[in-house]
């Protein structure tokens, strides 16, 4: 006898993919034309209709774009601050989370409520003290001004908090009880356990920082620190009047590597991450 519902559930999950492979399509395609562009010339860039594939292949754009900028020394000048912001929200977020979500003292709720709160401040609220307290210590043009106001994060201690509490108390008394210390509480069982939750933020602080550009424009005033994004705009600059579209998508294109890289790589930890602080947090 037939079954009406082998039939719905075979039509339902036929339409659940393949809305996911439109959605899939549709935000991959502006990255796919992205990388195409940047082998083109100017003239199919601003072709109309779009052009969606070069009729030859322009490699030598890449070697233009590194004779035209120094993108080696912005590339690593981004990967000197975004791996230091990183570090240093991981440790700072994991600590305090660690805290939080273990550790009774007075005062925690109210302290963690106001951690909290400073996440609905915009940026743009805080820009102007921060600055000020900056030059104030003469960190203006240097590596500290850029990096040292990025090193905590509301929302990594949040979700550290969140990840953390969901360890048992037990573990950690386990522990204690064998003579370990906090500290080696902390390094030899909190942050093997929370790897899901640190690739998560890692991943999420890496592509924020890496994208950084207001706040290095405002600290550096020397091109020996630009980073990419800094780069990629003095790069626009010169591309007024379609001169150098081409090497503006081969330098959007390099760009957006070193992130793609990293979700290759942590994208399962990525997802474990999201999806266990969603269902335990």
């Amino acid at each position: 006898m037939y079954d009406d519902r082998l039939f719905w559930n075979a039509l339902g999950g036929g339409t659940k993919y393949t809305i996911l492979i439109v959605g899939a399509v549709i935000m991959l395609l502006p990255f796919f034309w992205m990388v195409n562009a940047s082998l083109m010339t100017a003239g199919e860039i601003q072709a109309q209709p779009p052009v969606w594939l070069p009729a030859e292949p322009q490699f030598s754009n890449y070697t233009k774009l590194l004779d035209t900028v120094p993108l080696g020394r912005q590339y690593l000048n981004s990967l000197i601050i975004t791996c230091s912001t990183v570090v240093g929200v991981l440790f700072t977020s994991s600590l305090a989370g660690f805290a939080f979500a273990k550790y009774e003292f007075p005062g925690k709720n109210i302290l963690f409520y106001c951690i909290l709160a400073t996440m609905m401040i915009p940026f743009f609220v805080t820009l102007i003290p921060v600055f000020y307290i900056i030059r104030q210590l003469g960190w203006i043009d240097s590596y500290q001004g850029i990096i040292v106001p990025g090193l905590t994060s509301a929302y990594g201690i949040f979700l550290m908090r969140q990840f953390i509490g969901t360890l048992p108390d037990e573990l950690f008394d386990a522990a204690r009880i064998d003579g370990a210390s906090e500290p080696k509480i902390y390094f030899r069982i909190v942050l093997p356990l929370i790897r899901p939750a640190l690739a998560t933020l890692g991943t999420f602080t890496f592509i924020g920082s890496w994208n950084s550009f207001l706040w290095p424009l405002l600290v550096t005033n020397s091109r020996d620190l630009m980073t990419v994004p800094l780069g990629l705009n003095s790069l626009r600059l010169f591309a007024a009047e379609a001169r150098n579209l081409d090497l503006l998508m081969a330098g959007t294109t390099l760009s957006v590597l070193p992130t793609l890289i990293l979700f290759i790589f942590l994208q399962r930890y990525f997802i474990r991450g999201i999806a266990l602080t969603g269902l335990k947090g």
